[in-house]
């Protein structure tokens, strides 16, 4: 079951016939079918971005790959020169909910809307925070952390379930996260409040939220600064006070506000989507526990067929494009549509089928649920290993585990570009 969908942007809704708005009802509460249709009418596609802003949705697997890596999609506006004005569909968007005009320089810095040199200077800086070895190295503590929840699960139960989310899927990567960047315990809360709000999308809260946040990251490089550690924020401030062109306080910001939120979010909503298949797919589920070598194929896997993350960031033509038959105009508008992608039957053997054995081992990534090329997921190595650890330490823990309702009555929170639960009530037995 899903949640009904409120939002001032729903007033777009219907308003162009033949170009669906990515706030239509359709497509939020059934992506897989939505946009599968819309797949299957085209691989390109006209539509709307929340806004009402034309958009082309790419929705097939190699094109969605091909924009992906293609360098003439900007994921900053500024370089498309056809643009029709420089305010982006986001942050006309952030405006409509209330953002205030001071903090747009925050979103405007973030590593997700620069492209190349600026996002490679960046993407290096914080890159060495999420190398293989380190993340490696990290693996026993974040198997550590996932015993002590689950140890600890059976104190949260109410008439015989618990709620996986909220014991155990957020705090997993939240914890992990932000020992890595350097954010105390006594602060995770927040964070976890704040990132349920951003995806609530409420306008008389959404401006406030934010400005709590770059306030609250203002305070932690204040206070990092007279204790340097061997944590990122100390990393880089380091390299701020090194050279100063490396990185400004407003990139600084952006960095900590992006990696913390991407690094928890989207984890634990990996964790709590591919709980519940596991749950609902009991051929795939008895898999699991026979051959547990097989997790690192089982979470590309659920990434695939599950993933909550659904669409990519806009993308803007910098010079005319020919895409799958389709002219794409400078200064148009595009979105990638991952769900679509990863579930088309171009590329998949029967794609709507949950089979943890499809991604062969050892071979390079087969889906784009963390996207692809150079704006690739950082954090995709911790993600996957946080999968693993959650996954795997979940069934040694409660062999026996059950979800607590019937797979029709979990409630879903419809937002756009996001499939995430609301809760995951569990019988642990």
């Amino acid at each position: 079951m899903t949640e009904t969908a409120t939002s001032p942007l729903s007033e777009y809704v219907g308003k162009h016939p033949g170009e669906p708005n990515v706030m239509d009802p359709a497509l939020l509460t059934d992506p897989f079918t939505g946009y599968g249709a819309l797949r299957e009418q085209g691989p390109v596609v006209r539509g709307r971005f929340l806004d009402d802003t034309p958009v082309w949705f790419v929705t097939r697997f190699e094109d969605v790959r091909q924009v992906l890596r293609d360098q003439r999609f900007a994921n900053n506006q500024s370089f498309a020169r056809g643009s029709s004005d420089g305010e982006s569909p986001t942050a006309r968007t952030m405006k409509m909910l209330g953002m205030p005009d001071h903090l747009q320089k925050y979103l405007d810095g973030s590593i997700l809307n620069m492209d190349a040199p600026d996002h490679t200077r960046i993407r290096r800086l914080v890159s060495r925070a999420f190398t293989a070895r380190k993340i490696t190295n990290l693996r026993p503590r974040v198997e550590e952390i996932a015993d002590d929840l689950l140890t600890r699960l059976p104190e949260y139960a109410e008439d015989g379930a618990v709620d996986l989310i909220s014991h155990f899927a957020y705090p997993l990567p939240i914890t992990v996260i932000c020992e890595l960047v350097g954010i105390a315990e006594e602060d995770r809360p927040r964070w976890r409040e704040w990132g349920a709000e951003l995806i609530r999308m409420e306008p008389n809260r959404f401006g406030t939220m934010f400005a709590e946040m770059i306030d609250h990251i203002h305070e932690l490089i204040r206070e990092r600064r007279g204790a340097l550690t061997d944590d990122l924020l100390s990393e880089l401030i380091r390299a701020q006070d090194d050279d100063g062109s490396r990185l400004s306080d407003v990139e600084m910001v952006t960095l900590v506000l992006t990696v913390v939120l991407a690094g928890h979010e989207t984890t634990a909503h990996l964790i709590a989507n591919g709980t519940a298949a596991l749950l609902t797919h009991p051929d795939q589920l008895r898999l699991l526990k026979s051959d547990p070598a097989l997790l690192p194929r089982a979470v590309h896997e659920l990434m695939r067929w599950c993933g909550p993350v659904q669409m990519t960031q806009l993308r803007f033509a910098t010079e005319d494009v020919e895409l799958a038959g389709t002219r794409i105009r400078e200064g148009d508008t595009v979105m990638l549509i991952l769900v679509s992608a990863n579930h088309d039957p171009r590329h998949y053997t029967d794609p709507a089928r949950l089979d943890l054995t499809r991604h062969p081992a050892g071979h390079a990534e087969n889906h784009v649920g963390f996207g692809h090329g150079m704006h690739y997921c950082l954090g995709a190595t911790l993600a996957r290993q946080e999968g693993e650890v959650a996954f795997g330490k979940l069934l040694a823990h409660y062999p026996d585990v059950s979800l607590a309702v019937r797979p029709e009555e979990l409630r879903r929170v419809p937002r756009p570009g996001n499939w995430r639960l609301a809760s995951l009530p569990l019988r642990l037995r």
